[in-house]
């Protein structure tokens, strides 16, 4: 049985279809419906009900896809143990932050990509929150503060961020002195975030409020630069502008907690050697000094 064609098929199961399946194995629907028919002829049972709005599991594929991809998994664990040491290959699906991806996170991917010529990188880089075993990746980079879930996370470097308020801003509606005064004043927030702030020991949780809200931390800095309110954003987003004058550090007696930038992977007892080598290379690259530039 052709392990790539089992491959396919956890793909095709997880996407729910044959043509997003084609797009996050970066090959042509015909090879992935090739591969599909492989399988089926070769177990002698219908895997996917196919229709107009994509292939759902049949009975027996809904039991064959678990084992398929137990089965992938554990061929990927043989072949990493013997590879020629520093040696990697295969395909590296990563989600990244639109933010702060671009900047920051490609020329590092462009690194690895140069060090090991037979590893393919595929990097989306969008600011939603994106389902990794839906969706098909393998890891995720995450900055600032994690969310509860069932994935496995490691800190790869501290992320620094500040609240900042454009002078004319401050001017039209004075400057908040501590995190109760943020109460009369415009937030600038990607949703119904908290915010938290350190007064020695204490962390003060506050729920600030606000009119503009977008998914992307560069809108928000543009925002707070016209005046329209307070925003927290990392240094790494607001450097430019604060070194311009067109956005001032506000309530620095009460700095936010260390956030972080992350790596994390779905639940399981091993990482691939692909997400440990990028995990290492990431540490090796966002020491404190760079990631608070």
């Amino acid at each position: 049985m052709d392990i790539e064609a089992l491959r396919t098929f956890v793909e095709v199961a997880d996407a729910g279809g044959v043509s997003p399946a084609a797009r996050r194995l970066g090959v042509s629907k015909s090879i992935v419906s090739r591969q599909l028919a492989r399988l089926e002829a070769a177990l002698g049972v219908q895997l996917l009900a196919r229709n107009t709005r994509g292939a759902a599991l049949t009975e027996a594929g809904a039991t064959f896809r678990d084992h398929a991809a137990r089965a992938c998994a554990e061929i990927d664990i043989a072949r990493e143990t013997i590879l020629p040491a520093g040696e990697l290959r295969g395909r590296l699906r990563i989600a990244a932050p639109l933010s702060f991806g671009p900047t920051h996170l490609a020329p590092v991917l462009a690194k690895m990509a140069l060090r090991y010529p037979q590893l393919h990188i595929h990097t989306a880089y969008s600011d939603r929150f994106v389902d990794l075993i839906a969706e098909g990746f393998d890891c995720a980079i995450r900055v600032g503060y994690l969310q509860d879930s069932n994935l496995i996370a490691r800190c790869v470097g501290p992320l620094h961020g500040r609240l900042v308020a454009s002078p004319d801003y401050i001017e039209a509606h004075g400057c908040p002195e501590t995190p109760a005064d943020l109460a009369g004043h415009e937030a600038l927030m990607q949703g119904t975030e908290a915010w938290q702030f350190m007064n020695g020991d204490e962390t003060i949780t506050v729920h600030p409020r606000g009119r503009f809200k977008a998914d992307n931390a560069m809108a928000l800095a543009a925002a707070a630069a016209a005046g329209l309110g307070i925003a927290w954003l990392p240094d790494g987003i607001i450097k430019d502008y604060v070194a311009s004058g067109a956005l001032i550090p506000v309530m620095t007696r009460y700095p936010p907690p260390p956030a972080g930038i992350y790596v994390v992977r779905p639940p399981g007892l091993h990482a691939s050697y692909k997400v440990r080598v990028l995990t290492e290379v990431l540490i090796d690259c966002f020491e404190p000094a760079q990631v608070a530039d």
